[in-house]
């Protein structure tokens, strides 16, 4: 037996907004990032809906980039305190990461975050509040899945929380929070849903429902991610709603190495972060030709291809994808990421553990071909110097 879930209600199109007047509660914490939603007016809207429809707000503001153990649980007293029975996340994928985990420590207190990180292990959620996501930007699909990434900085590791639970009760996909990205994020995360819809595809938990998601999302995306890029607006709005699809495949048939490989090296080093949607953009084609080893992957790629209208194989997928990094002017592997601020030496000295970590993150799991701690050591190897994979 397999499940398919999604948001009981998804709000799309111009003015989505418009329906948190239909929210029914008497408080709602609002759960966003560093200031962009406020700048644009974004928050005050939302604040201003709310409490047309009646309901006490508080806002929690300030949530980093890649967010914190501490933030989390910075938030989750701040709802204990305040007692909301709806959760509202603005933002991008981070204050609607977070808030997710926030909402887990809201309700029970007394659990931990180890447990929290073995997957589909989370406590039944709604014993007090909802939640709602409103996502800003066109990639994570945080606003329809069951994953949340939060970050341990002590230990410099990503921490892929898993579990239907926490799949959002309202997800609003109002296209005029993603017309305001800037060119960069709208190519990270443009190509993280690719990333998603790919992977999905793929995945060994595959379906016939997460297919037809997976292969429209696909197209959308690359018929719309580089004219978004460029600043067409109405491609903008379409990969808004791409993304979306993109999320429902994958939180549903789970994903594979290329988000273990982004996971483990995305916090590991001192010379700084690697955008998660960079980092996949980045891995994704040394992944296809790992997994095309497998007929059974090579075979899904093939149909991916012909799909696209380009040649049926895996090279011309792999050639696709290369191209889109080029025209996003995403560099071709983690050497060249910013000019090469992550260090030779230290990717060499971390590479085995990092391996080691990214076998055993929870996407490994439903990647369609096995890896071992010394294969994946080669393969973070050829994305380290865009080395051909060949094993």
């Amino acid at each position: 037996m397999a499940r398919f879930t999604i948001p009981r209600d998804l709000y799309h199109g111009a003015g989505a907004l418009d329906a948190l007047k239909t929210l029914k509660g008497k408080k709602a914490i609002i759960v966003t990032g560093g200031g962009s939603m406020k700048r644009f007016g974004f928050l005050d809207t939302v604040e201003a809906y709310l409490k047309e429809a009646g309901i006490e707000v508080k806002l929690f503001e300030g949530v980093e980039p890649d967010p914190s153990v501490e933030t989390v649980m910075r938030g989750a007293a701040v709802m204990t305190e305040f007692e909301p029975d709806w959760i509202v996340a603005i933002g991008g994928g981070s204050p609607i990461d977070a808030a997710k985990a926030m909402w887990a420590f809201y309700e029970y207190p007394e659990t931990s975050f180890e447990n929290l990180c073995v997957p589909f292990n989370f406590p039944a959620l709604r014993t007090k509040a909802r939640f709602c996501a409103i996502p800003s930007t066109s990639g994570t699909a945080t606003e329809v899945t069951a994953f949340s990434v939060i970050t341990d900085y002590s230990k410099g590791i990503k921490y892929p929380l898993a579990d239907f639970n926490i799949t959002p009760d309202v997800a609003i996909v109002d296209p005029a929070l993603a017309e305001t990205m800037p060119q960069k994020l709208t190519a990270f995360t443009g190509m993280d849903a690719m990333t998603h819809a790919i992977e999905a595809y793929v995945s060994t938990l595959h379906n016939d429902y997460t297919d037809a998601l997976a292969l429209h999302a696909i197209k959308m995306i690359s018929n719309d991610l580089v004219d978004s890029y460029n600043g067409d607006m109405a491609a903008r709005d379409r990969m808004h709603n791409a993304q979306c699809l993109a999320g429902m495949a994958f939180s549903n048939a789970l994903l594979g190495i290329v988000h273990s490989m982004a996971h483990k090296t995305g916090a590991a080093y001192k010379g700084g972060h690697i955008v998660h949607g960079c980092a996949n953009a980045m891995y994704l084609p040394k992944v296809i030709k790992y997994n095309s080893a497998e007929p059974s992957a090579a075979k899904r790629y093939e149909e991916i291809s012909a799909f696209l209208g380009l040649e049926p194989t895996v090279d011309a997928l792999i050639t696709h994808i290369r191209n889109m990094n080029t025209k996003l002017n995403i560099p071709t592997c983690i050497k060249e990421y910013e000019g090469g601020i992550i260090d030779e030496t230290e990717f060499l000295e971390k590479l085995d553990k990092i391996a080691e970590l990214a076998v055993g993150d929870a996407c490994t799991g439903s990647n369609p071909r096995s890896i071992d701690p010394s294969q994946m050591a080669k393969l973070l190897k050829c994305c380290f110097y865009d080395e051909e994979v060949d094993f």
